[in-house]
């Protein structure tokens, strides 16, 4: 799985990530596969997402791990009693969804494998070259 308990730590605190681990692990692993798919869905255009997610230990990009995170514990915690705590993952999430609509827009680049890399890293199929006949001057 791409994301490990130890990852969770950062972006909330022990107490609270007790209380929101109560959810069952189905519930547990759903949210962390709609983040992620959520992730995928802003980054599939330029970058290649089965990378992204297949990437393990240090070589995952600390972001995405953060981000992915925020959003699933966003979506356990729609399932706690009461809604507790969903101000700040409510906040947390916007901020990580913001965040990927500014590297969908080209605003933000992280690094990531791009979608279009061949085999020694090179980007292909990505070079479109326009242009166009002199334009005439039909003087009469």
């Amino acid at each position: 799985m791409f994301l490990q308990e130890e990852d969770y730590r950062v972006v909330i605190g022990e107490q609270a990530l007790k209380v929101i681990s109560q959810v069952s692990a189905e519930t547990c692993s759903n949210a962390e596969q709609h983040a992620m798919e959520e992730i995928a869905s802003y980054l599939r255009p330029k970058y290649d997402a089965g990378a992204i997610f297949n990437a393990v230990g240090q070589c995952r990009n600390s972001l995405i791990v953060m981000y992915a995170c925020d959003m699933a514990l966003y979506h356990m915690a729609a399932s706690l009693p009461q809604k507790m705590g969903m101000e700040i993952r409510k906040e947390r999430y916007e901020r990580a969804v913001k965040w990927l609509e500014s590297v969908q827009a080209g605003k933000v680049i992280p690094d990531l494998p791009t979608a279009n890399t061949g085999e020694n890293g090179e980007e292909i199929g990505q070079t479109i070259v326009y242009h166009s006949q002199q334009q005439l001057k039909h003087n009469w």
